[in-house]
């Protein structure tokens, strides 16, 4: 089985966002079961019956128990950055709730992304080539004017 086929297979999870100081942490997963294991854990909307580009008010719960009051975004594949289901998690951010929230995905089905992997996932799946997944990175290390702008000319 080929490592492109192993990736299409896992629904990934992973903070999006920083540690450290904020309001708002974004926890992110792709894969086919990304909405299927979000919608376990989240009550509001039924997420299994809501269009893609949408957002959503509601709680994450494990059983009976609120951990937070989160927006839920969808992004139905191949209408995401990894071609892939996405949904994006915005909670408070703390780390006790950021790790709850974590331990309950995987625990769902979910894995923890490797470093780079969603990208990856992006490149694979023909979102993007070799020059824009590299300018990523780029952006991501940017820290003046002129090293944002090359790796967006590059995007």
């Amino acid at each position: 089985m080929s490592e492109h086929t192993i990736l299409e297979q896992e629904t990934i999870v992973a903070l999006a966002t920083a540690s450290g100081n904020g309001a708002i942490a974004v926890i992110r997963l792709s894969g086919k079961d990304a909405i299927v294991i979000t919608n376990q854990v989240f009550r509001g909307k039924d997420l299994l019956k809501q269009p893609s580009h949408t957002l959503h008010f509601g709680t994450i719960r494990d059983g009976q128990e609120i951990i937070d009051e989160v927006l839920v975004s969808l992004f139905v594949g191949p209408n995401s950055y990894t071609k892939e289901n996405v949904v994006e998690i915005s909670t408070h951010n703390s780390k006790y709730i950021i790790e709850r929230v974590m331990s309950l995905l995987i625990r769902k089905g979910a894995r923890a992304a490797k470093a780079g992997e969603f990208t990856l996932r992006a490149f694979l799946n023909g979102g993007m080539d070799l020059s824009q997944a590299e300018a990523v990175a780029d952006l991501i290390a940017s820290n003046s004017a002129a090293s944002h702008q090359i790796a967006m000319q590059q995007m």
